[in-house]
């Protein structure tokens, strides 16, 4: 292909990309909602449908959505890819709501700005919204006692809405005898290595549920997680309660993943204060002081003088390997038997004699350069080759 068709087939192309481009609508941006929440504690905003319906620009002909529209949402940190560690978002089905939840820590203190995008998937108009997440600490800390339950009969989305959870804090106060309960997070079992189950009616993934007070854990509990509970469980048995099992028929727990854990406070180090970062109005910046003038002789003297000092010394030292430590003629010849001497002496004679034959050579040609001849008829021919192209004789007649 030529250079001006390259030419037309650049700007046909630019000019369908731009006029596609140009022809794709703007999302619909809602207002920024705020919520705060505190370390220590579950975290769980629920993205409604209802909300993002009523913001796409489509209007049908009743001037409305239908309710039954599937919408998908995704969620991530501002200036992001991905959602912050400590949060995490999941939708079962797109006519069902989006959850955004997990448990702050004391590391995650400050404001998260996560971007939710709503998508509509019959004619894939977009509404943005900004969640802005305040994470404040705890009044009282975290608490002393925690226990962490794996129910069986639920998957994490239905134990994410306020009911659920509330039902689940009653449940758990007739056991634990406490009534400052609260949720500290919930993970889906899958998140935890938990299998995919089987696609039958009623089989669920299960969810992992963190509870914690700051009052004891009861005898109940406490006899549950004990070495004999464990025991049976590793026998592929149930352990032994000492109390009625509240949960029931609501939420099926799974005795043998029951974990209970004391948390004791950490001291906090007093670390820097950290100031804004911008100067106050009016004020100038003040440059740290000079450094003083340092002597960089006695530095630049050891760099250089060490190398040469220790060079010096090795040479010395294989100049008097090589120079002084020499045994001499007449020491090795005194150390040296009379035999092996007379061997060698032998040797070298002979050695000088064949080079002084070789040097005045007088001796006949060897019989192989001699010319070739029959006895009989006295017949000669040369052993060397004649030319390439000429005749050769036999030597004898035929």
């Amino acid at each position: 292909m030529e250079a001006p068709e390259l030419l037309l087939v650049g700007v046909l192309a630019a000019v369908v990309l731009g006029g596609s481009q140009a022809t794709l609508p703007d999302h619909h941006v809602l207002p920024d909602h705020r919520v705060s929440s505190e370390t220590g504690a579950i975290f769980v905003h629920e993205l409604k449908r209802e909300l993002f319906l009523e913001a796409f620009p489509t209007r049908s002909e009743d001037d409305g959505v239908p309710t039954d529209t599937p919408i998908t949402f995704q969620a991530h940190l501002q200036d992001h890819p991905d959602l912050p560690w400590w949060l995490r978002y999941i939708q079962r089905d797109p006519h069902q709501p989006g959850y955004l939840y997990g448990c702050p820590t004391a590391t995650e203190l400050g404001t998260h700005t996560i971007e939710v995008l709503a998508y509509n998937r019959l004619i894939y108009e977009t509404v943005a919204q900004r969640l802005v997440i305040t994470v404040i600490p705890a009044p009282r800390g975290e608490p002393p006692f925690q226990g962490e339950f794996l129910v069986g009969n639920r998957n994490v989305e239905e134990l994410l809405p306020t009911a659920a959870r509330d039902i689940f804090l009653q449940a758990t106060a007739g056991i634990w005898e406490q009534d400052d309960l609260h949720v500290i997070n919930i993970t889906s079992a899958l998140d935890r290595g938990g299998r995919v189950p089987l696609p039958i009616e009623g089989r669920k993934e299960g969810a992992y549920v963190s509870v914690g007070s700051r009052g004891p854990f009861s005898g109940c509990l406490t006899s549950a997680a004990s070495a004999q509970s464990r025991f049976l469980c590793s026998l592929g048995q149930q352990p032994l309660a000492s109390c009625y099992d509240t949960f029931a028929p609501h939420f099926s727990i799974r005795w043998c993943n029951l974990t209970l854990l004391q948390v004791w406070p950490s001291p906090t180090a007093l670390g820097p204060v950290w100031g804004s970062g911008v100067l106050e109005e009016g004020g100038d910046f003040q440059p740290p002081t000079e450094v003083p003038p340092q002597d960089l002789l006695p530095g630049f003297l050891v760099t250089l003088l060490v190398p040469l000092v220790v060079a010096a010394l090795l040479c010395l030292l294989l100049g008097h390997l090589m120079c002084c430590r020499r045994e001499g003629v007449q020491k090795r010849d005194l150390e040296t038997s009379d035999i092996q001497l007379f061997h060698h002496t032998t040797i070298h004679g002979d050695t000088q004699e064949l080079r002084h034959m070789a040097g005045s050579r007088d001796v006949p040609q060897p019989l192989s350069t001699l010319p070739m001849f029959n006895v009989r008829t006295g017949q000669r021919i040369n052993p060397m080759p004649g030319p390439a192209d000429g005749a050769r004789l036999p030597l004898l007649p035929q």
